[in-house]
């Protein structure tokens, strides 16, 4: 199956892939993607097979096994010429990480990585990120229940990874209305947080 791809603004590539439950075209995808195209980022976006089944029958079906999202995110990468950045929404930034080292990509980011299932802190997914070349950014909100800040400051990560913390930010970085922050402003930061990032791999 050719992946189907949605491809907006111009820059330096970045291949984003959504997260386990939602589509490549879901509000918090949506949003980061548009803010990233004001900042020159030139933004492709693309399904797994599961959420392409669902998106042509309707029918709720659980991620597919990591092996095939996986090689299905090679597929994705195999119509682009040279070096893209690539990344992803909690599970796809996790599937990114598994594939960064292997293809030949110029940075890999990603947004609220699931260090460990939500109540399941013993169930670490950080094996591979200690051993990763890739120079990395993870944006991850303070209150994200995959992973708090005292948590993952005791992790053993690669030191080419980079953590930034979005202010107060759930798992898709909403803060809470006390804080005195919103939505809006956290999407914004981390675009440009990730912009930053890009263009400083980028060419010049």
């Amino acid at each position: 199956m050719t992946p189907t791809l949605l491809t907006h603004g111009n820059g330096p590539v970045l291949v984003l892939a959504h997260g386990a439950g939602a589509p490549m075209d879901s509000p918090f995808m949506d949003a980061i993607s548009a803010a990233l195209v004001t900042h020159k980022i030139k933004v492709v976006r693309f399904e797994f097979p599961y959420m392409h089944q669902r998106r042509e029958d309707g029918k709720k079906r659980g991620p597919n096994p990591a092996r095939i999202l996986e090689a299905h995110f090679i597929d994705v990468l195999s119509q682009f010429n040279g070096p893209v950045f690539i990344g992803g929404k909690s599970m796809g930034g996790r599937m990114a990480s598994h594939i960064a080292d292997q293809v030949a990509t110029a940075g890999l980011l990603c947004l609220g990585y699931p260090f460990h299932p939500p109540g399941r802190p013993e169930k670490l997914r950080t094996a591979h990120l200690a051993e990763l070349k890739t120079p990395t950014l993870i944006l991850h909100g303070e209150r994200d229940p995959f992973g708090k800040p005292d948590e993952v400051r005791e992790y053993v990560l690669s030191p080419s990874i980079s953590i930034e913390w979005i202010p107060d930010g759930d798992h898709s970085f909403k803060p809470r209305k006390s804080s005195g922050r919103t939505l809006d402003e956290n999407l914004c930061l981390a675009a440009q947080k990730m912009a930053a990032f890009i263009h400083n791999l980028s060419p010049k």
